[in-house]
């Protein structure tokens, strides 16, 4: 809690930084706006999942629902940035690639749909052209973390916003967590609350909806977290866990609250290693998560750790022989049965689009 304490009277000390960097976002959106920064379409649907703030929201989670929703009936591809990776420019997915050739998440859809297309590319508008070359039988790209990068034009632009710290009750960075105008809402089509309560009632529901005042062309849905069955890194043998087992989790993510909840409410006691977003684990670090498990004495006892953090544990293959590390999946689950609502929307914007 003081450490909680001293963090937020922090931030509040970077004010002035963040009236600054609001300005600075205000005129880029200005010129955009008024057509004096230019914004080019492409002839195939885009998808865009994006959101307001840094990180956390569950983004990597809805191109995977985007991504399983569509690849049956289309030839699919994602597009990110590949965020601390080693390498630049435009890089597409091989067999070969590693999280620190294309980064976390874009490995995570690597191997988790290794029949779809999955490339990286800071600069977007350049990495589109490549991606249809390298695949021209392409018919929708999913761009992930795509929203604040105005110079593309996505047909739908899906919008995500955590219940927990909601755009409208958040300040600009770095006092802050937003990086884009709150009024930037106005340019999606689909916003989703993601990460609400299993339980959430209508009347609060509905309090949300009030408090974002979405457009009429705007639709929004709720989404809670839903954790599957954890599978062994190496042998994706599942996991069948009980509240006995005492569990280390380790994680290297945005927002790891909600999953750290999961873990107070299914086990008897759990113990946590959390390092920055975006970690890059070393070997002295699996040494320590090694020493730190060897420490629980429980007859019961397992690691536990996120998708996102398990493709950068994976270069540790031969290490991590014979040692219980298990990943616990993230998923995406649409509250008040408007899942198919949602679904349906997706669908027709790609059945129903058409080249500028």
């Amino acid at each position: 809690m003081l450490a909680d304490f001293f963090l937020i009277s922090f931030r509040i000390l970077l004010l002035p930084f963040s009236l600054i960097y609001w300005a600075g976002i205000s005129l880029r959106n200005f010129f955009y706006n008024k057509k004096i920064f230019k914004t080019t379409t492409f002839g195939l649907p885009l998808i865009c999942v994006g959101n307001l703030s840094v990180g956390g929201t569950g983004k990597s989670p809805m191109v995977e629902y985007l991504v399983r929703l569509l690849k049956t009936n289309y030839k699919i591809a994602t597009l990110s940035r590949g965020y601390k990776r080693k390498t630049k420019g435009y890089a597409l997915a091989t067999i070969s690639s590693t999280a620190l050739d294309i980064g976390d998440e874009p490995m995570q859809f690597h191997l988790k749909f290794p029949d779809i297309a999955v490339a990286v590319g800071e600069k977007r508008i350049e990495a589109i052209p490549q991606l249809l070359h390298d695949h021209p039988e392409t018919q929708c790209i999913i761009l992930d973390d795509a929203f604040q990068h105005r110079s593309i034009s996505a047909g739908l632009n899906i919008l995500l916003t955590d219940y927990n710290n909601l755009f409208t009750r958040d300040f600009y960075l770095p006092t802050g967590d937003l990086r884009d105008q709150k009024k930037s809402y106005k340019r999606s089509d689909v916003i989703i609350v993601t990460k609400c309560k299993s339980d959430l009632a209508d009347e609060e529901k509905n309090k949300i909806i009030r408090e974002i005042n979405p457009l009429e062309s705007q639709h929004i849905f709720f989404t809670t977290t839903d954790y599957g069955l954890p599978y062994h890194i190496l042998t994706n043998e599942n996991a069948a866990l009980s509240d006995e087992y005492e569990v280390l989790l380790v994680t290297g993510i945005a927002n790891p609250r909600p999953i750290k909840k999961k873990m107070e409410a299914l086990f008897k006691a759990y113990y946590l290693i959390q390092y920055n977003d975006h970690h890059i684990f070393s070997i002295d670090d699996l040494n320590e998560i090694k020493k730190r498990f060897e420490k629980i004495n429980a007859a019961k006892r397992i690691i536990l750790t996120t998708e996102k953090d398990a493709v950068r544990l994976f270069k540790f293959k031969n290490e991590l022989e014979g040692l219980p590390l298990y990943i616990i999946p993230i998923n995406h689950s649409f509250l008040f049965n408007e899942a198919t609502l949602f679904d349906q929307l997706v669908v027709d914007f790609i059945k129903n689009f058409k080249k500028a």
